[in-house]
This record gives C-alpha cells, structure tokens and sequence, in this order.
C-alpha cells in the first residue's frame, strides 16, 4: 500500500462519490448530449475511480463505471439487442502510456514488434448498421453498448449510408455474406453545423453547442424528414461480424478495403503502422492537421491490426484490450484579453466572461471565455490588455487558464468587479457563503430572460418555439414581463415582431397550448425556486398533489419529505411567501395552466410506503431502472441500508448491504422476486 494511500474508510466515501459523479456526467454525455467536463477531465475521474478500486480490490463492484460502458438507450425508440457488444474505448494522453499498452500487447502476443492501424476518432455518435442479404436492416445508436435504440429510418436519411450493398464483380472475398454488422460513427459536417444554427436562432430556437450534440440531437428525432434536413454524414470505422466469414479479411486494413470496395465510406485519415514509434510519429503528425478537417475528431484510434491478434488479446466487459484511443489533450492558444462583461444568470449570480481577439483552437474561433467568479478573476490577476493563454476541450466553453504576465505592457489598472448589477444597476450582494455576487432586484430584466429560458426548456414546461432569441426580443420590447405573461400573449403584437412570420406565431402559440397541460412536477421545476431541481420537484408534486397544497406548506411539512432539507424547505417557503409570486401563479392558473396533473403513482399494493435498496448487478435491467420501477409502484428507494429498510434487492456479486441486511433480519429478494412481485402489482415488464 503507497504511504499516500488513503485509509479503507476515506477510500470508500470518495468511491462512492466518484461513481454518482461519473454517473451523472454520463448523463448529461449520453443521454441529455449536454456535457459540462471536458473528456480530460471526466477520465481523470475514471482513473481516479480505477486507482482506488485497485487499492481496495474488496471495494470494486460490477457496476461500477470502470466495469461497464457508460450511457442507456433513449427513450421513444425500439429497444434492439447488438448482435455484438459495442464497447468503449480506454484512453491515453500521453506517449508513455501508448508505451505501456505497446509492451502488454507484445508481451500477451509473444512478439517483438506488432502492426498497428492508426485511424482518426471522429467525435461523432456511435452506430451500428447491419446488412441482411445486401440490405440496409438495422442503424442503431450504442445505448449501453449491448442495447440501443433502433434510429433505422434516420440514419437511411444519411447520404453516406449505402440502403444496399453487393460484393464487387471478380472479388477475391467472394460472395456477399448473409449478414454484416459494421461499425460507424455518425458526425455532423463543421460546414453544415453553422447553417444549421443560423437557421435555428433565426427561428429563435437555441443553437446547438456543438456538432457532436447537434447530430445526437438530429438522430433521435422521431420525425425522419427533419433527421434528413440536418443533412449529417458518416464514416465506416469497423467489420464487426459477417456471417459466413469474408475470405481474406483477417486484419483492419483488409477489413477496410473490403468495406471502401463494397461502397462504403471509410474514415479517410488512416495508417499501418510497425510498431508503437511509428504509431506515436503517425498520431504526431496528424496533430497539426486535424483543424483543417471540415469535421470534428477529437484524438486517434490505436489497433491492432490482426483480427486473430485480437481475438488472443480479448476484451473486458468494458472494452477491448487490443484497441486504445489516443485523446489529443485540451488546445490552448495565447491571445490579447479585450475586455471583461459581466453576465447576470436567472438567479442574479453575475459571471465574469471574458472577450477576446479572435483565436483559432481546436477548429473553431473563439471570441469569448469563461473566467467563472470574481475570486477567480483576482486569482489569475486578469487584466484588460493582458496576454492570456486559453484552453478549450471538445464541447466544453473555453476558459481562461493563465495570464502572461511577463508580456504585460505597462501597469494595466486591475479589475473592479461590479458592485451593482450591470443590466439594472442594483446592489449586487453574497449571500451567506456563496462565492457567487448576486444581482438582489427580483425584477432585473437579465434574470426575467434566464427565468424565461427556464421556464420555457425541455426539462420544465417544454414550450416549443419560445427560443432564446425571442425571449431576448419580447423581454425587450415589452411583450413579456413574467412568466404567466406567456400565456397572456397578443398573437398580433407577436407577429410585429421582427423576423415572427405566420409560421413562428403558430408554432409558438401551438407550444404554449400544450405546456398547459406539462405535469406538476415539471411546473415546480419551471418556477426556478433555489434548491429546487428535477428530484426534488418530483417528491414535492407526489407528496402534495397540487401547486396550491405545495404553497400552503409549512417549512415542517416539507421538512418532514424524505430528502428535502432545511436549505431547499426555507427557499420554498421563501417563494411562495412573496406576495408577487403568489399574484403570479393565480395568473398562471387563470390562464388555464393545469396545477394538478401529477405522475401517475400507485397508491396501494406491496410496494407503497416501502423502503428498497438494490446491492449487486441486476441482469434484467440497471439499478436505476429498478428503482425507477419502485417509485412509479409507490415504494421509496434508498441508497443505504438501515432499520428502517423493508427489502434489499440482491443482484450478483452483492457487496456489504447483504450481511447489514442480514444482521437488522430485512427481507432478501432476489431479481427474480423482485420481478415477480412488480408483475403481481401490474406492472408490464
């Protein structure tokens, strides 16, 4: 055990913690395609995880995120078991590394040198096409890497995708096999992606962040006719099995040519290589070639080339020991600091951004970068007129991570954060510990628009066609000057609106209507009440049925809700103590928006009013599946095992939950009980 090693005890907390925050980065990366860490940052938790687990081997657990790939199928499409796992990739950063993976592989191998294919890694999404008989049959998406989502009619809206392929006349392969499963990565051209959001912000919708969240957006679209306006590509990277076998393809470089000849499109930047030097010389001199591509990669793919090597080397269960990714770390570059603005979020918390002269990273311009906080800005001594050095990483904002301050010409005057709000003028204040200054005027018109945003997103009341571009104009103009003045638009003073033709009006108006009707649950969480997010706006519309019971609530009665503190329990009673707010919301209800459409939950059976906890891996479904499951039956899951716990769900390789489970004398079900006692309370699974 290294003398810095953390005790058992401080190893399992920070496990824990680490796994739920992978979790929830997961997330955000697969399923909501809004990340908020760069991908240095998120396998800097993974190794963190991983080095952990190995101290404490006892601690590991299947489902653990260093034992499975990350993400879940999304929902709105046919669920489809791969005929082949698609797994992760490990990753690199350095050359040192690529050493290391170089000198396992000849080691398992018995071989001084062993061939490599070098290929680009587009930063796109993964896709699985398989052929039956010549015929494009299935596209579907990673999912959890065993299943995913049958997207089948978008991607046959892909140009680049053949809809039916045949073997080449005089092929030495021979015949086309029966069935082909391949492997693809979907992307959105740079040049097609700023076309894409000039239209959507004409069209006062948000733009995308990037191209890799625009195509993930693009191909869960459950209309194909718009999946095929976004005009996205793909590259073939990968032969995952034919059936019967094709002669002659025994490598990655064969398997290429034969998918290039069999009219495929094969990812175009890629390489044999003998040896990892001549790997690490190839990844090298791609670098600098990368920002003239007309598409997103985001490092290089490092395999080995001979299908029976891999099949020597094998795989985990989370990705194959014979392939690695090669991830180019965060771009910087040095430029002139212009100016600081000061941003004023839905909350009032005034963020620093910093603007620029125009730089070129990572095949994009940036003008503009995050400097976070006031505190921050005094840690960097970031002045106007400095020479800063920015860092940017895939889909994250740039952010400024150095200032040059042997290139400061002269005595540049430091930074005054303001003291005031920049939109409104008024005091701006800390409250309690907060590291954050906040505008204090409730009425600011750069919290109105955040407030607008929020109310108005996919997560809260989902209105269609209310963009960020027309909240800024009807804010502006007058138009809207709270939240129920949403519903109290003039559909002919909408119209006068610049650039609001007859076709945004209705569309808006279309959206409006049908947020009248959004369950509770997503109104609380639209009202943007501090402390309060999506979970706790869940509990909140099970437990009081109505936004008017929720009102009436005293701060013992929100108290008394499992998971709902103090902190959350005083801002709730602090909204709805405010006579503007309580006027708003009979406004709301007025307009005809529904307070009282809540979730269905069964209110009686086996499962109301238990507590469960899950422990091991469950193979019929994810844990968070499972407690979805007890929820929507009236049970409450918990994390923890204590006296109070009714049922402990025991997957495989339980851990520590079992004997506590044991020693209070709670109830063991097995999955296959578990599953038994949801279908003997009606639930279709």
């Amino acid at each position: 055990m290294p003398d810095n090693a953390p005790d058992r005890r401080a190893a399992q907390k920070k496990i824990l913690s680490l796994r739920k925050e992978i979790a929830r980065h997961n997330r955000k990366y697969y399923e909501d395609a809004r990340p908020e860490i760069s991908d240095q940052d998120f396998d800097a938790l993974l190794s963190e995880l991983m080095r952990l687990e190995r101290l404490y081997p006892d601690l590991m657990t299947e489902d653990s995120p260093t034992q499975r790939v990350g993400g879940r199928p999304l929902k709105g499409f046919k669920t489809v078991t791969h005929g082949v796992a698609m797994l992760s990739l490990d990753n690199t950063y350095s050359a040192e590394e690529l050493q290391d993976f170089d000198q396992r592989i000849r080691k398992t191998l018995g071989q001084d040198q062993v061939e490599y294919f070098v290929e680009e890694k587009i930063d796109g999404v993964s896709i699985s096409l398989v052929y039956e008989n010549g015929l494009l049959i299935l596209g579907a998406t990673r999912g959890d890497g065993q299943r995913g989502d049958d997207v089948t009619l978008n991607v046959k809206t892909i140009q680049a995708v053949p809809l039916k392929i045949s073997s080449p006349r005089g092929s030495v392969n021979g015949p086309l096999p029966r069935r082909l499963e391949i492997r693809a990565e979907a992307y959105l051209p740079r040049r097609q992606f700023e076309k894409l959001n000039l239209a959507r912000i004409q069209e006062g919708e948000e733009p995308f962040a990037n191209p890799r969240n625009a195509c993930a957006g693009s191909l869960k679209q459950l209309d194909p006719s718009l999946a095929a306006s976004r005009k996205m590509s793909l590259f073939v990277h990968g032969l995952a099995d034919a059936d019967p076998p094709i002669k002659g393809v025994g490598s990655q470089s064969a398997a290429f040519a034969y998918l290039k000849s069999a009219g495929f499109r094969t990812i175009e930047h890629a390489a044999v290589c003998r040896g990892m030097e001549a790997v690490i010389r190839e990844i090298d001199l791609f670098r600098e070639k990368r920002s003239a591509l007309g598409y997103d990669i985001d490092g290089m793919v490092v395999k080995v080339n001979s299908f029976e090597a891999q099949r020597i080397l094998g795989s985990t269960n989370k990705s194959p020991r014979w392939a690695i990714a090669f991830k180019y770390p965060a771009e910087k570059a040095e430029t002139e600091l212009l100016d600081i603005e000061v941003q004023v979020g839905r909350t009032g918390v005034l963020t620093p951004v910093a603007v620029l002269k125009p730089v070129h990273i990572s095949g994009s311009t940036v003008s503009r970068a995050s400097l976070h906080n006031a505190d921050e800005i005094k840690r960097l001594d970031a002045r106007i007129g400095d020479i800063v050095r920015v860092e940017k990483s895939g889909e994250v904002i740039p952010k400024v991570t150095e200032v040059l301050k042997d290139r400061r010409k002269g005595r540049l005057p430091e930074f005054e954060f303001p003291v005031r709000c920049p939109v409104c003028a008024s005091p701006a204040a800390r409250s309690g510990e907060e590291v954050a200054l906040r505008c204090i005027n409730l009425s600011c018109p750069a919290q109105l628009k955040g407030r607008l945003r929020h109310f108005a997103s996919r997560d809260a009341m989902d209105i269609e066609g209310l963009g960020e571009v027309w909240v800024e104009q009807f804010v502006d103009q007058g138009l809207l000057r709270d939240l129920a003045g949403i519903y109290e638009l003039d559909p002919q003073e909408v119209r006068a609106v610049r650039r609001m033709g007859d076709k945004s009006t209705e569309k808006l108006f279309q959206g409006i209507q049908t947020s009248k009707q959004r369950t509770l649950n997503r109104l609380i969480m639209g009202l943007g009440i501090q402390d309060v997010g999506e979970r706790a706006a869940f509990l909140l519309a099970q437990k009081f049925g109505s936004l008017d019971s929720l009102a009436a609530a005293g701060r013992e009665d929100l108290e008394g809700i499992r998971e709902i503190g103090p902190v959350t329990a005083q801002s709730i009673c602090d909204f709805f103590g405010r006579a503007e707010n309580r006027r708003e919301l009979e406004r709301l209800k007025a307009a005809g928006v529904r307070f009282d459409l809540v979730e269905k939950i069964r209110t009686s059976g086996d499962f109301q009013d238990k507590s469960f906890v899950v422990t091991g891996t469950l193979a019929a479904m994810e844990r968070s599946s499972a407690e979805k499951w007890i929820r929507q039956m009236g049970g409450h899951p918990s994390s923890t095992v204590s006296r109070k716990t009714h049922f402990l769900i025991c997957g495989d390789n339980p851990g520590s939950k079992l004997k506590k489970a044991e020693e209070y004398g709670i109830r063991v079900l097995s999955e296959e009980e578990f599953l038994a006692l949801l279908r003997r309370n009606g639930a279709e699974i």
